[in-house]
């Protein structure tokens, strides 16, 4: 026999989680309805390099913008149900969107993305910055 610690606030945070507990099936009763895929951000010479893991995601599924600064990939996973007995459901399904802040050396039109085997690739591709150069201002 093991001891386990008693949380009373445990069933409490779980009463506010994004699933619909009075409308859904009982077979939905533990499907998340966000979720953020798993990502690495690596940087090179040339270029910022984002991966994120988008198993089981379409890619007509998949939306990258980038707009005042922010780069966002969102998109869907969906449950396809099918006719087996259900025991375990430990993977997430439903909308996911992940958010990063361009840097400065980063122009939105040369982001490059690529959609292979579950896995979503952006090159973000460094530009000069320009220098921020002093002037002096005369006072009259």
């Amino acid at each position: 026999m093991s001891l386990v610690r008693w949380n009373p606030l445990r069933d409490f945070d779980s009463f506010f989680t994004p699933t619909n507990r009075f409308f859904s099936t009982p077979e939905m009763k533990n499907v998340e309805t966000s979720w953020k895929p798993l990502v690495d951000v690596t940087e090179d010479a040339s270029e910022y390099l984002i991966k994120a893991e988008l198993p089981e995601v379409k890619k007509e599924d998949i939306h990258v913008t980038s707009n005042n600064g922010y780069l966002t990939i969102s998109g869907e996973r969906k449950f396809e149900k099918e006719d087996k007995k259900l025991h375990t459901m430990e993977r997430f399904y439903g909308s996911f969107e992940r958010s990063f802040n361009l840097p400065d050396d980063v122009r939105e039109e040369d982001i490059n993305a690529e959609f292979k085997d579950g896995l979503l690739t952006l090159h973000l591709r460094k530009t000069e910055v320009p220098q921020a150069s002093q002037t002096r201002i005369d006072i009259k």
